[in-house]
């Protein structure tokens, strides 16, 4: 008989559906039953794996606390679990409060992990809400949910059992499902993930460390004979991830599901997978939510790069263009999830920008050689090392606030981790002029902390001191001062954490908390 491997899991809901995600043992029907609603569908296979999308309807006007729901395998009820509270769907009409975090490994939770890695935020979060409180309308996990790179000693274990070739990292499909098994199968875990809507996007350890830094890092990754890697994470992100982020009506559109719904076991999705990151421009893993009068844009950081030296962008010219049909006002709040922070503490953007220019060639061949050698030892690869990217965010959104595409938002927002530690950037408002502000939420990570010396450097960079030293980089390499000025209004802390952020309608409150005490609490106009 099937059983649930991972899931259920709450992803697209909206005020009339909601969609639910779960893996299972073997190739079954899967109905899920919100109310009087019932949904079925069969099963897809993806090598030798099995899984399933269910869209729900949900009905007008459904109680306070949300329409409860059920799942079934082959008829026989799997969901809720009997010692775990049950789950409901609320309908998502107004997004009033979102939660989100980056960077979280999978390690043991006691003995030596727990002294090296800290507590699971994401884990105690889900135990508290379990017990008492309101889930909030939306979890976002915003990179790294797993670590493809650095698997926990009992994931090496496996993988030593299946080959005794290639690195102690997870290589194909088989490897990734079981660290997605091993990441999200936690009671806690997996009960806040079914009853709260999730939204994802992935950053560099969810392929490997440094994705996509720089021509010179693809090619030196080439050269690996496992590298075909990047086909199964690619392939994995798409089944367990991002299948998630689209509505109903964009999945029927898919071809990809639609050949994995009629039996092609997974051709269909490698190919995909292998020209996707080939030639970026073939997919576009960036999306957007409307969730009433807020829009919500995330960004694909990694895949969709041009890496070009002299030419380097975040984003390739259909990303660019989708973004610039996506930024506008005329909402309360326009938010932007980018992985990888765009406001870096000053003096760290100077000098990753520098090291642009020098690996571009500002100070010749040899100083170029030199300088790709620096940006992928210290990852420098941020926004600020896509100037031009960076540029063109920075306008795109300064035009919204300014109210030059619509009625400005009353805050624009830019969520962001990655760097292990967690802040708040403002940028500061044009003088005379009236609009919106900006401001960039970081939190990260929430499970996978700093080691006492990068978190002494981090503070040291983060002070303002340090900008004009890092201006004086980038005055050497000739580059003119960014379009904005910002500075860090809150932090750093470098605890494990999760950021709250409470919308109303002519603000935004954001607060960050540990398992067991609040770091800090900013009001944003």
């Amino acid at each position: 008989m099937a059983h649930l491997v991972i899931g259920p899991m709450l992803r697209h809901v909206d005020a009339a559906s909601a969609t639910i995600w779960v893996e299972t043992s073997e190739p079954c029907a899967v109905t899920v039953r919100a109310g009087e609603a019932r949904s079925e569908e069969r099963t897809f296979t993806v090598h030798g794996h099995h899984y399933a999308v269910v869209d729900v309807a949900l009905p007008p006007g459904p109680p306070p606390g949300g329409v409860p729901y059920t799942v079934e395998l082959d008829g026989a009820d799997v969901w809720p679990l009997p010692d775990l509270p049950a789950t409901a769907i609320r309908p998502l009409t107004r997004l009033r409060r979102l939660v989100f975090g980056t960077c979280r490994t999978s390690v043991p939770h006691d003995g030596p992990y727990a002294r090296t890695h800290g507590v699971d935020v994401l884990r105690a979060y889900g135990t508290r809400l379990m017990e008492s409180g309101e889930p909030p309308d939306l979890l976002i996990m915003l990179g790294d949910q797993v670590y493809a790179d650095e698997p926990s000693p009992d994931l090496k274990e496996f993988i030593a059992g299946r080959r005794g070739e290639g690195p102690e990292e997870v290589v194909d499909f088989d490897e990734y499902a079981e660290l997605y098994r091993r990441a999200w199968s936690d009671p806690a875990v997996r009960w806040l993930m079914a009853a709260v809507p999730t939204l994802m996007m992935f950053d560099d350890h969810d392929i490997r460390d440094d994705w996509n830094t720089s021509a010179a890092w693809r090619e030196h990754m080439a050269e690996a004979p496992w590298w075909r890697r990047i086909v199964s994470g690619l392939g994995a992100y798409y089944v367990y991830q991002h299948l998630g982020n689209l509505t109903a009506e964009e999945r029927a559109a898919d071809p990809v599901l639609a050949a994995l719904r009629a039996g092609d076991d997974g051709a269909a999705l490698d190919a995909f997978a292998e020209r996707a990151d080939a030639a970026p421009g073939s997919a576009r893993w960036s999306y957007r939510r409307d969730i009433g009068s807020t829009r919500l844009i995330m960004l694909d950081g990694r895949c969709g790069r041009v890496l070009t030296p002299g030419a380097r962008r975040m984003l390739d010219d259909a990303g660019r263009a989708w973004l610039e049909e996506s930024a506008a006002g005329d909402v309360d709040h326009l938010i932007v999830g980018s992985s990888l922070p765009v406001l870096l503490p000053p003096a760290i953007h100077h000098v990753e920008s520098w090291s642009e220019a020098v690996c571009d060639g500002v100070w010749g061949s040899r100083a170029a050689r030199w300088g790709e050698r620096l940006r992928r030892f210290l990852d420098l690869e941020h926004w600020a090392a896509f100037r031009g990217s960076f540029e063109h965010l920075a306008r795109l959104l300064t035009d919204v606030a300014a109210g030059g595409r619509g009625r400005p938002p009353a805050t624009v927002l830019l969520l962001s981790g990655d760097v292990h530690y967690s802040y708040l950037a403002s940028v500061r408002p044009p003088r005379g002029e009236g609009g919106s502000r900006i401001h960039q939420i970081v939190c990260s990570p929430i499970r996978n902390p700093l080691s006492r010396a990068l978190r002494a450097a981090n503070v040291v960079a983060a002070v303002a001191a340090a900008g004009p030293l890092g201006r004086l980089a980038a005055l050497a390499a000739r580059l003119p001062p960014p379009p904005i000025r910002w500075r860090l209004t809150a932090g750093p802390w470098f605890d494990n954490a999760l950021a709250t952020v409470d919308l109303a309608r002519d603000a935004a409150t954001v607060t960050w908390r540990t398992h067991d005490a609040e770091l800090g609490s900013v009001r944003l106009p």
